[in-house]
């Protein structure tokens, strides 16, 4: 990641690219050169690189990938309150306002033309979630967020389609975006990356910072009624299920057996924050107590450790350890900090893990990541060790895209 490579003549366009390409690595060197442990112009040639191909802002455009990426990017450059990339930053922010406005107008009139959603139109990774994500860390102010907003709590209204009612946010397709006959008649994602706990993260980080819209506090307990009727007991703790399916919303009960990966994109992980920021956000203890508990015991947890097979920020050991230590300074007991320890351990030796390391014969090294990118590989694993080092917040606030912070 030292040096941008050639753009990949068959796919020019993912150096603009948040999730995988240039865009993501940038945010690496920018944290590097804001902490005093990389440079400026380092940082930049990766910022020159995610543009090189031009930048999207066409209506698939998203916060991983074109105009609102590449604006998240230079928005956190800025972080320390110097001014940089001024007038790039200016027609980027244009771009994505006039974006997030048309991608509002379909979204709204895909709901009154009682169709389903998919995940590209309000999940964090591709739809109005993740632009809202970036709206309200760089421009908490603006009509564009408000829309953002005023759309999702309109995705919370119960729909009736082919004689069923369904929550607004049910997809007619797989997890993998297929029409799939283990998924007759789509599902409900509940996952944060892709699923209904992404509006909720981001409802409740807006009510946080002042930035509210009508319906949004019962949007949030739509939603979080919504996650305590499928929350599953265990003997040491509570979990969720990753998704429903139309038998499952249909018999009140998961095929699901327990607890899968606790990652940040469909795990306890990502869905404890979510509950834990709104709980914070509304003040309810008992919430906080419930999400935090599950959180805490997912982390302490040998079987579901176990579970973890690489690094990464999406579904590895540095989007676990981030999100807990984010978690870690709202919790109301020390609880969850005191995993922190192993939990970075867990994190720094899978750096340094080898192949056939700790007897895992048949399984992929726990420390490996398959690329250099933010999400599922080096970018994000080594942005999570800078939070270790530093033992603090990130000046960039880089983790600001993954809504838990």
């Amino acid at each position: 990641m030292a040096t941008p490579p050639a753009l990949p003549a068959d796919s020019p366009r993912l150096a603009q690219s948040l999730y995988q390409g240039a865009a993501g690595i940038a945010l690496v060197h920018i944290e590097r050169a804001h902490n005093g442990k990389g440079s400026w112009q380092s940082a930049h040639g990766w910022v020159t690189a995610a543009a090189r191909a031009g930048v999207s802002a066409a209506d698939d455009s998203g916060l991983h990938f074109g105009a609102p990426a590449l604006a998240y990017v230079l928005h956190t450059a800025g972080a320390d309150g110097i001014t940089r990339y001024g007038s790039a930053l200016a027609n980027l922010d244009q771009h994505v306002t006039a974006l997030t406005h048309r991608r509002v107008d379909a979204a709204l009139a895909r709901i009154d033309s009682g169709a389903l959603p998919d995940f590209a139109e309000y999940d964090l990774l591709h739809g109005l979630t993740g632009i809202g994500a970036h709206l309200l860390q760089h421009a908490p102010g603006a009509d564009a967020l408000g829309r953002v907003l005023g759309y999702l709590v309109s995705l919370t209204a119960p729909m009736r389609f082919e004689g069923t009612v369904l929550p607004g946010w049910w997809v007619p397709h797989d997890p993998r975006l297929r029409r799939s006959p283990d998924f007759p008649g789509g599902h409900a994602n509940l996952g944060i990356a892709h699923g209904i706990t992404g509006p909720l993260a981001l409802f409740a980080q807006a009510l946080r910072r002042g930035v509210t819209v009508d319906g949004q506090h019962e949007a949030i307990d739509t939603i979080c009624t919504w996650l305590d009727t499928w929350r599953q007991n265990a003997d040491l703790g509570v979990w969720w299920p990753q998704w429903i399916t139309r038998e499952e919303l249909r018999t009140g009960r998961p095929k699901q057996r327990g607890p899968l990966r606790p990652s940040w994109c469909y795990g306890t992980p990502g869905l404890a924050r979510a509950q834990q920021l709104a709980a914070v956000a509304t003040h309810d203890t008992a919430r906080q107590q419930i999400a935090e508990s599950a959180l805490a015991w997912c982390l302490s947890d040998p079987a579901q450790l176990a579970r973890i097979t690489d690094g990464s920020l999406c579904h590895g050991w540095a989007g676990l350890h981030q999100t807990a230590w984010r978690a870690a300074q709202d919790a109301r007991t020390p609880e969850i900090r005191k995993c922190l320890p192993y939990i970075t351990g867990r994190l720094v030796r899978s750096v340094r893990a080898g192949p056939q390391e700790e007897g895992e014969q048949e399984r992929h090294n726990p420390g490996t990541t398959d690329s250099d990118g933010l999400l599922e590989g080096a970018a994000g694993l080594a942005l999570a060790l800078q939070t270790v080092a530093d033992a603090g917040s990130p000046i960039s606030a880089w983790d600001a895209f993954l809504l838990i912070n």
